[in-house]
């Protein structure tokens, strides 16, 4: 992977050990690149974390999914992007689920089974591998 994603991991990884949540901290290992302002991005992200307050869907993955829509929606001036957006949130998915074997955040934490099949750092440090391939690929 390149020096960049590497940059990413490190600033999230950052980001999670000052005590962002999973999704704060993939989102926000973004936000200089994007053009975005950090506080309001944490604020957003802050609801998405140990998997939507309910360990449901994965933070990182969230947070992943979110810099997709981030990156590829036109805005309100152009809502026809969804379609796309939609495709590329659902490649972010299978991803994940290829690399971990699920993205709900109880399976991965192994909640329920006591087999736990991802570590948080673990789930970030992929959710902005898969983000920085998915939504910055043509960049590079």
């Amino acid at each position: 992977m390149s020096v960049k994603t590497d940059k990413f991991v490190e600033i999230a990884s950052k980001n999670h050990q000052s005590g962002y949540n999973c999704c704060q901290a993939v989102v926000c290992a973004f936000c200089k690149e994007l053009g975005l302002d950090e506080d309001m991005a944490f604020r957003m992200a802050e609801g998405f974390g140990s998997g939507m307050g309910v360990q449901s869907t994965c933070g990182a993955v969230t947070g992943a999914i979110m810099l997709a829509g981030l990156k590829n929606s036109q805005g309100t001036d152009n809502v026809t992007t969804k379609g796309a957006t939609y495709k590329m949130s659902k490649e972010i998915i299978a991803e994940f689920e290829k690399m971990n074997g699920s993205s709900i955040c109880k399976e991965l934490k192994g909640i329920e089974t006591r087999q736990v099949l991802r570590s948080c750092s673990g789930c970030i440090e992929d959710a902005v591998r898969i983000a920085q391939k998915a939504v910055f690929a043509s960049e590079e």
